[in-house]
């Protein structure tokens, strides 16, 4: 039986944030939570395996990857591991610092995770998966557990690979429209992933399907829900630079103003949660998203990446503002 766990209250489609490494961080969730929540978030990946084997400064770090305030519930934690016993003990722990939820990763492409037997490696190790997930609800006591994965290796193999994890019942299969091979370089096939629901469907399985590939807004998302059947979509990319995402505001729209005073509080909140432990250099990807489409951007964006803390990011925005022409329309 399927233990749905705050999935199963969710009002449908659910649009859920993707984890991102380096990216949807505790800074940026909860800035996010802030100007547009989506009805679900994750956590970045984080190795069970450091968080269990790990010295006590290692550990310490990769729980900062676990930091999360109440305004981002429901909040899932995401893990990694090709053992099972690892990932035993990383549901236990999430369970302990009051997660909704737990997702497993199983279509990671990175050489370094898959070399672990984890990540997107799970998916030519069928067995080993399913063990994954059964020590996953073993740890997660009566809390959901998800699966994010792709629709094959090398080649689409949705028709053998989904049956093995809908055997374990999971709460959630997340399913990226591309194989591993693929990456993102090419489109994702949201043909795939209807045929994943069609999957689920003729198993009769209680398991929610989400999709998850190209999806711009939520507008696109609820056009592919409707065309491909599946219970919500994942957006990841389109979150970049616009944390009004959720909220259905486009960047550009967001009159300038209002876009640097957010883009002042995440890079703070930055520093607050995380200027131990994270280099601030991860904050330029967020500053080149932010900073484009009006007058003077590329010249601003020069400057930023230039600049190394908030104080700094602050005082550039403020000059910006004060010199540029009709800004306020903008």
């Amino acid at each position: 039986m399927v233990n749905s766990g705050f999935w199963g209250k969710l009002k449908k489609p659910i649009m859920v944030l993707a984890p991102m490494a380096d990216v949807t961080d505790a800074a940026f969730r909860r800035i996010i939570a802030k100007y547009g929540k989506p009805d679900v978030m994750y956590t970045e990946f984080v190795s069970a395996d450091g968080l269990v084997m790990a010295d006590d400064e290692g550990k310490a770090k990769l729980k900062k990857d676990l930091l999360f305030s109440e305004s981002e519930r429901p909040i899932v934690a995401q893990f990694f591991s090709g053992k099972p016993e690892m990932i035993e003990k990383a549901a236990q722990l999430a369970v302990e610092l009051g997660f909704d939820g737990i997702d497993i990763n199983m279509g990671c492409p990175a050489g370094p995770i898959e070399k672990q037997g984890a990540g997107a490696a799970l998916i030519k190790n069928p067995k080993r998966a399913r063990e994954i997930i059964q020590a996953a609800k073993r740890g997660a006591g009566s809390l959901p557990v998800s699966v994010k994965t792709r629709i094959g290796w090398s080649k689409n193999e949705i028709e053998t690979w989904l049956p093995e994890i809908l055997a374990e019942e999971p709460a959630a299969v997340i399913v990226h429209a591309r194989t591993r091979k693929e990456m993102s370089k090419v489109p994702a096939r949201w043909d795939v992933v209807k045929r994943a629901v069609e999957i689920r469907n003729e198993l009769k399985s209680e398991t929610l399907i989400l999709g998850n590939g190209d999806v711009k807004d939520l507008e696109d998302g609820r056009a592919k829900i409707k065309e491909s059947g599946v219970d919500g979509a994942m957006l990841g990319r389109a979150i970049f630079g616009n944390p009004w995402l959720f909220q259905e505001r486009k960047l550009e729209d967001v009159p300038l103003p209002e876009r640097f005073e957010v883009m002042c509080e995440h890079t703070e909140t930055f520093e607050k949660l995380l200027g131990g432990v994270k280099n601030f250099a991860l904050m330029k990807k967020h500053f080149k998203a932010y900073v484009e489409g009006f007058p003077g951007a590329k010249e601003l964006r020069v400057k930023l990446m230039e600049a190394d803390d908030a104080v700094k990011i602050k005082s550039l925005l403020k000059d910006f503002l004060a010199t540029s022409v009709d800004n306020s329309t903008r």
